[in-house]
């Protein structure tokens, strides 16, 4: 597994391969269908600045943030591919979300020498330590049926208990 620290040189976005593995370390700015646009008119008004945006060597993650945490939104919505080209020309050297983009999207990435990663879905994370699963009730209603599954090393965090929530104060 490669580590990339941001924020990333021509060099390494360069030498970046597709379907190699890699660590992120470092600043990435969250953005998704909602303020993408917003980001790319002030790029092409050349006022990220007054923002205290630098966008030189990024990464921009599809993502929301919320108290439940952050995970990767489709890419190829039109208002998030549609911001590839203008942030990638402004200096964003990697697009990280999920899911295919265009053809003619990945042409322009090669031109302003940016690339695209995805992030696997939590649930890809987790598919790995599902044993089995068996429809228990309402197999009628397909995914949404009432399943029981066995798993092994599922990750969690107890978000309340005995009182108190780890989201108190927000």
């Amino acid at each position: 597994m490669r580590e990339i620290i941001t924020p990333i040189s021509d060099e390494t976005a360069e030498s970046l391969k597709c379907g190699e593995m890699i660590e992120i370390t470092g600043k990435i700015y969250c953005g998704r269908d909602a303020v993408l646009p917003r980001i790319c008119k002030l790029a092409e008004e050349n006022r990220l600045a007054q923002y205290g945006i630098q966008l030189r060597g990024s990464v921009i993650f599809h993502t929301a943030v919320s108290a439940a945490g952050v995970g990767p939104t489709s890419s190829n919505k039109l208002e998030i591919e549609g911001s590839f080209p203008i942030l990638s020309q402004a200096g964003v050297k990697m697009h990280l979300g999920k899911g295919a983009i265009s053809q003619t999207t990945i042409s322009m990435l090669n031109r302003y020498h940016s690339v695209y990663a995805v992030m696997p879905p939590v649930t890809a994370l987790l598919e790995e330590n599902t044993l089995s699963r068996r429809v228990v009730a309402f197999p009628e209603l397909g995914m949404e049926a009432f399943f029981e599954i066995e798993v092994r090393n599922y990750p969690a965090i107890i978000a309340a208990a005995h009182e108190q929530s780890i989201y108190q104060g927000e």
